[in-house]
């Protein structure tokens, strides 16, 4: 996000982390997904509350009235602070909203496990996911009703992962919006992270690596970028060797693969 949407997420932000304490977060996660839904569907619901020619407290009568009796009143306040602040364009608006459900679902999960555990759940998932091509097409095979799915994955993930883990990868299935479903498993990851003031760094190695190599490779990648830093580690015989280590956009190859792959690029050119 750029200029007034950048100001009003850091905004929004504040106050959500404003009204976690006092309230059920992994419930109120689950009513924000919904909202995100109804923002979805809804163009002209969703142009209308962007909108800055509108008054603020006309967007926020109006979300009181659309979403009484349905969400809980701690809902209605954080989405009310959404639809008020001013955003550069819709999506953000809706971006906002999202980034606000997994926020909430993850401080459901401080309470009860580590954050970096939801974040190793939602990595080993997407790895899963990727390496199951009839999962993928079970999970993802369009025209199948939203129940089913959820169903399906509870069946998937009942008693083997957190309860944060479940929500936040029945969301990504239901509700990729516009995204493959490992991007939007990876979005979510990303955004747990960002909870937990922290990046990630997905590691793909030929061989696994000890407890002390990766304690010694996040000492050094949170000094570099001067962050805690939490690793996925990716085991993909692929690569030959070496590693190749991805923080946000940035990539340090230095596998013996990406080198070949250098070499051949050179060659070309």
């Amino acid at each position: 996000m750029r200029g007034a949407s950048r100001v009003s997420l850091e905004e929004v932000t504040r106050r959500l982390e404003a009204v976690l304490s006092s309230s059920d977060p992994a419930a109120l996660g689950r009513e924000l997904f919904e909202v995100v839904s109804l923002l979805e569907r809804e163009h002209s619901l969703r142009r209308w509350l962007a909108d800055p020619a509108n008054a603020s407290e006309s967007k926020s009568g109006l979300i009181g009235r659309l979403l009484e009796n349905k969400v809980s009143p701690t809902t209605v306040i954080v989405v009310s602070d959404i639809v008020q602040a001013r955003w550069s364009k819709a999506r953000d608006m809706v971006e906002a909203t999202e980034r606000a459900a997994v926020f909430a679902t993850a401080a459901g999960a401080e309470g009860t496990q580590r954050l970096g555990e939801l974040e190793d759940e939602l990595f080993r998932f997407g790895r899963i996911v990727e390496a199951q091509p009839e999962l993928r097409s079970a999970l993802t095979r369009e025209g199948v009703a939203d129940e089913h799915k959820r169903t399906l994955v509870a069946d998937l993930l009942s008693g083997k992962a957190a309860p944060a883990t479940i929500t936040l990868v029945t969301q990504a299935v239901i509700r990729p919006r516009g995204r493959t479903l490992e991007q939007a498993i990876d979005h979510f990851g990303q955004l747990v992270a960002e909870r937990a003031k922290r990046y990630v760094a997905v590691v793909r190695t030929a061989v696994p690596l000890s407890q002390a190599q990766q304690d010694r490779l996040q000492d050094v990648l949170t000094r570099l970028y001067g962050r805690a830093i939490h690793l996925n580690i990716d085991i993909d015989p692929q690569i030959v060797g070496g590693l190749s280590i991805r923080v946000g956009d940035e990539v340090i190859d230095g596998t013996v693969a990406g080198r070949l792959a250098e070499v051949r690029r050179r060659l070309a050119g």
